[in-house]
């Protein structure tokens, strides 16, 4: 038989490919850049809040790592990095103070001694967005004060973001019939 008739040739047909875990591609794609901060690869970037505490990871962002230099008389003798976080002027002091559990942390996630000291910067922390609130369900006469409003609009997709808008803006509103809290 010839080679390429054989019965359990698999290269006759088209080849296959494994799907591939979208986050092995990110991170395959976040590498080079974490690579110019001093970091191996994207992980501690990407764990960061899984490494420290959630009030921590809102406030202090690692930066890069700064790796001894090795001597030519010892090319082995390398101590673990530097972790430079950059935090607010606010969180700075208690950074400082949880510094030693942090390194254990940082330590635990890498499996090795990597990280012997931390270097705080500071500087301005970008704030998270804050989540948004459920809207309130409106009430039968919230609806129908909504419905009778846009009943004149004719084009489906401008009827359907002011139904949306009209929700959020009479949602925000109090109860009606109740009184906020303060006021008679």
């Amino acid at each position: 038989m010839a080679p390429a008739n054989r019965p359990n040739d698999r290269r006759t047909g088209p080849r296959r490919r494994r799907a591939v875990p979208l986050s092995d591609l990110i991170g395959d794609a976040l590498t080079p850049a974490a690579r110019k901060r001093g970091f191996a690869s994207a992980a501690i970037l990407t764990n960061w809040a899984s490494i420290v505490d959630e009030q921590t990871a809102k406030t202090a962002l690692p930066e890069r790592l700064i790796w001894p230099r090795r001597t030519k008389a010892d090319p082995d003798a390398a101590g673990g990095a530097t972790l430079v976080v950059a935090t607010n002027s606010a969180s700075a002091l208690i950074l400082q103070h949880t510094a030693p559990l942090l390194i254990e942390r940082l330590n635990t996630f890498f499996g090795w001694r990597a990280v012997e000291r931390i270097k705080i910067v500071q500087r301005p922390i970008p704030v998270p967005k804050p989540e948004r609130q459920a809207l309130r369900p409106l009430s039968r006469e919230e609806e129908d004060q909504l419905a009778t409003r846009l009943a004149g609009v004719d084009d489906e997709p401008l009827k359907a973001a002011l139904e949306r808008l009209g929700r959020a803006v009479l949602s925000s509103h109090a109860n009606p019939g109740k009184s906020e809290p303060g006021k008679p």
